[in-house]
């Protein structure tokens, strides 16, 4: 059974970093994808960051720039370094992830992933 669990969370004033991180376990197929999803109080849930199992990365226009996702396959862990913080990046960050036999790629969209973690809250104030 798949397994994802954010940490690394916080509060930070504007311009602030933080790094999150999710820990993964339980695939069973070689190939992974992976993202960061946030959702805001009264807002849909949204594709921040994605990496496919080849590494390429895809970011939502909102964060490029300043937040960087990247993998180390020897953890089983996922990061997002989000630098330049805005209030506005203040949200419930999820970790998703799919697996696949032959290669999984990078995307945005919650339909491509079935695995969910609980959530890390980010608080950003001016």
């Amino acid at each position: 059974q798949v397994q994802l669990v954010e940490s690394g969370g916080g509060s930070v004033q504007a311009g602030g970093t933080l790094r999150l991180s999710c820990a993964s376990s339980g695939f069973t197929y070689r190939s992974q994808c992976m993202g960061w999803f946030r959702q805001a109080p009264e807002k849909e849930r949204e594709g921040v960051a994605g990496i496919g199992s080849d590494g390429s990365t895809i970011y939502a226009d909102s964060v490029k720039g300043r937040f960087t996702i990247s993998r180390d396959n020897a953890k089983n862990t996922l990061y997002l370094q989000m630098n330049s913080l805005k209030p506005e990046d203040t949200a419930l960050y999820y970790c998703a992830a799919a697996q696949a036999l032959w290669g999984c790629r990078r995307s945005l969209e919650r339909t491509t992933y079935n695995y969910w973690g609980q959530g890390t809250q980010v608080t950003v104030s001016s």
